[in-house]
């Protein structure tokens, strides 16, 4: 609420009246994250607190310092039959406290065995340090999976209950409010780990979780935010998992449960996402995962880049923060109900590659839009959210993206499109677009093999994922993949025909800007 900031490295803060008295002077030293800083009633001894008290009395118990966080002998990973947990505490003199339930270990919980802890079944183990003087250490937290095979890259997330599926605090339940606690984006602390499908783990560190997604939050498995958070040790995840990207690290990741695909292929987001690589479009890249919430296994998620500023601004090259800040990112028509962060001030937004892509795909769902602007920059369109793809050959989205300027909005701004498109130069520029794009990505032995990338991997653990949630066949699914396949397949081959009506095109345009690329399409994507 104030106006400056305050160093945890420790330095010195001025109480003054409006004259520039001095009152009062303290001089405090270098803070712990989410610990509480103060003083006792009298005022006669600062320190730290184990409980913030905001709007209340301090608490009467006052630490000079905190125990240092005790150490895990025993790495998490993967072990056979049964595996025995050490560790240590730094301090000497210090009891450690575990838990195995993913709860914050407390002064009553059972002490950690000076001999190991035995675990023969996959568990999670957190660990504390208590000394009476001091503040509680930070918790640390390890998975450790027994005799379960990794098959695909793991992310394991370990927190207490009442943050998850409490029915007044947990972030992932419908709960018993007036409105739901999965939309109130509830952020809790959780201990991230990341294993790589050999086993390695990339991360095992402290953040912040939400409930991600809009009308897919009502579904039992639920998207999940994951934040770097500072106030617990590291304020970005220090990986990439992410095949096309050459960043050194992340500062939120998203657990995407599918959503409105959950039912059917759990796959076509990603694999239409993934033929933008190259076009000068950002889109979000993947990672096909599982996911364990406690030691439960949770099932078949994608890992996503998590749109927001700093997304975009490790896209952009935009190092500054000021700059970082002041990105604007719209959705859907750019209203102010649907500015993420920025403003709406203008539109002039290149967006001729986004339309192709939209219009070849056949996303049905087209009012999941977002654009973006650097400071000083242009507004770009991200592909984004395009998992309504490849159900059928209708001409939709088509009749929404080309109308007339004056006809009614509905989903995201169609005017800039149709105005360029009333220039002749402009016009051939994107009809010549939507024939590159066509011949570069559409080609069917390319589509099928970026499915074939993914079903290889996603196949072999849907019997596991479709036993925990119960919300769908196998054979369904394989039945959705050829249906899927079909109109990847087909839906390219008709785009020039639908252009032609929905812009008036002459039979001699059409051979001008699609007649090669008809030609080998006919080649490549019919079934021999």
């Amino acid at each position: 609420y104030a106006t400056f900031a305050l160093s945890s490295s420790g330095e010195s803060i001025y109480l003054s009246d409006a004259d520039g008295n001095q009152l009062q002077k303290l001089k405090y030293p270098q803070q712990y994250g989410c610990v509480s800083y103060g003083t006792t009633d009298d005022g006669a001894t600062y320190g730290f607190f184990e409980n913030a008290t905001r709007g209340k009395k301090n608490d009467t118990t006052i630490y000079s310092g905190r125990v240092d966080a005790p150490v895990l002998d025993t790495a998490g990973g993967f072990y056979t039959d049964s595996v025995i947990v050490m560790a240590h505490s730094v301090l000497s003199g210090a009891t450690l406290r575990y838990t195995t339930d993913g709860s914050t270990p407390s002064a009553k919980s059972k002490e950690f065995p000076a001999d190991g802890l035995t675990i023969k079944e996959t568990t999670v183990v957190r660990i504390r340090a208590f000394q009476p003087e001091l503040v509680p250490s930070p918790t640390v937290s390890a998975t450790y999976f027994i005799n379960d095979d990794p098959a695909t890259p793991i992310v394991s997330l370990i927190t207490d209950e009442d943050y998850l599926f409490n029915k007044k605090t947990g972030a992932l339940v419908k709960g018993t409010g007036s409105s739901p606690n999965y939309d109130k984006e509830l952020e809790y602390p959780i201990n991230i780990e990341y294993f790589t499908g050999d086993g390695m783990c990339e991360i095992n560190q402290m953040g912040t979780f939400t409930c991600s997604g809009h009308s897919a939050r009502i579904n039992a498995q639920k998207s999940i935010a994951l934040y770097a958070r500072k106030a617990y040790g590291n304020d970005r995840f220090a990986f990439n998992p992410f095949p096309t990207r050459d960043y050194d690290s992340y500062k939120s990741i998203l657990l995407r449960a599918a959503n409105s695909d959950t039912y059917a292929t759990r796959l076509r987001d990603i694999v239409a996402s993934s033929l933008a690589e190259g076009e000068g479009i950002l889109y979000q890249d993947h990672v096909v995962i599982q996911v364990y919430i406690n030691g439960q296994y949770w099932g078949h998620y994608n890992l996503r880049e998590k749109i927001n500023k700093y997304f975009i601004a490790q896209y952009e090259g935009v190092t500054d923060e000021k700059e970082i800040d002041s990105i604007d990112i719209l959705a859907r028509t750019g209203t102010d109900r649907f500015t993420q962060n920025g403003n709406n001030e203008d539109w002039l937004e290149s967006l001729f590659t986004h339309a192709a892509y939209e219009i070849i795909l056949g996303n049905v769902d087209f009012t999941n839009v977002r654009v973006y602007r650097v400071p000083g920059g242009k507004w770009k369109y991200l592909l984004f959210d395009v998992e309504a793809c490849w159900r059928n050959l209708d001409k939709t989205p088509l009749e929404y993206y080309i109308k007339p300027v004056s006809a009614k909005i509905q989903g995201f701004r169609h005017e800039p499109l149709n105005a360029l498109l009333a220039v002749p130069e402009m016009k051939a520029k994107f009809l010549t677009r939507v024939a590159e794009i066509l011949e570069k990505h559409f080609q069917w032995p390319d589509v099928e093999a970026h499915f074939n990338e993914v079903i290889d991997v996603l196949e072999p653990i849907l019997p596991r994922h479709i036993a925990r949630w119960k919300n769908m066949k196998l054979s369904n699914w394989q039945k959705n993949i050829s249906a899927t396949e079909y109109y990847a397949r087909v839906r390219p081959k008709k785009i020039p025909e639908m252009l032609q009506k929905a812009m008036k095109l002459t039979d001699e345009e059409v051979e001008t800007y699609f007649g090669e690329v008809l030609r080998l399409l006919e080649e490549t994507n019919t079934k021999k």
